[in-house]
């Protein structure tokens, strides 16, 4: 029964979500005390168990979060994204464009959450399907791909940054088995899906977007943007001392280093 309850709860916290458009904090408080009411929980201990509860989550998440947020706005205002796609695209060429933009795209997403890296992403992709002459689904359908297969499996993103929190898991084996999944994922999503995608439904990929219809957009100049290295580095970071450290658990697990 207790099950039954709670997934109801879940069911219910969708609902509320995705359904009426409520705001998620609230629809979690909502679900939160209804769940705990139709469980039993006494009146009085039901606001306890969910300050608890959040304080407790958010006590181990809060730094890995703000620091990526830190480290993505950094990206995002200093033109550090468009700088890395632009330079994949002319070192894979025209006739890797997809490529380009699958490893762009990837690379931008561990450090951006997936609706920022859209936002910054969709008027590169409108510019070069214009400039190349090809499909916006063309290119975009590999760019969602990569960004939300990033968003969905790697550390430091909130969903399996929580779970390996709530697990007990190491982060650093999270991105390692992350990455794992993460990579034949997006091939997969991205230019295979594509292809598939042009043989079924081919009148949908003769179709051409207006950039006009995003709205105004902030442009960098390509001079004015940081080096390619340094905003790789920049957008790896989080994946790099995540690594270190599971490096350093390891070798204090196996020859003992202190």
């Amino acid at each position: 029964m207790p099950l039954v309850i709670v997934a109801i709860g879940i069911l219910a916290l969708l609902g509320l979500i995705m359904g009426l458009k409520l705001n998620t904090f609230i629809s979690l408080i909502i679900v939160s005390f209804g769940v705990a009411l139709a469980l039993g929980m006494p009146l009085n201990e039901i606001v306890k168990t969910i300050e608890a509860g959040l304080g407790g989550t958010l006590g181990h998440l809060a730094l890995i979060f703000g620091l990526g947020a830190m480290l993505g706005k950094l990206i995002a205002d200093s033109g550090g994204a468009q700088r890395i796609a632009m330079t994949l695209v002319h070192k894979f060429g025209e006739k890797n464009i997809q490529w380009a933009v699958v490893a762009a795209s990837f690379i931008i997403g561990v450090a951006l959450f997936f609706e920022v890296g859209l936002v910054l992403l969709i008027p590169i992709v409108f510019a070069i399907s214009r400039q190349l002459k090809v499909s916006i689904l063309y290119l975009g359908i590999p760019m969602a791909a990569a960004l939300s297969v990033t968003h969905g499996f790697l550390p430091p993103h909130p969903g399996p940054t929580v779970i390996a929190g709530e697990y007990g898991a190491d982060i650093g084996e999270v991105l390692l088995y992350g990455f794992i999944i993460a990579i034949p994922t997006v091939i997969l999503a991205g230019p295979i899906f594509t292809k598939l995608a042009k043989k079924l439904v081919p009148a949908s990929f003769t179709k051409t977007g207006n950039i006009a219809s995003l709205g105004e957009q902030k442009e960098f100049k390509l001079e004015d943007t940081p080096g390619f290295g340094i905003s790789v580095f920049t957008a790896m970071l989080p994946v790099i001392l995540m690594s270190i450290a599971t490096i350093i658990t390891l070798l204090q697990k196996t020859i003992g280093f202190e």
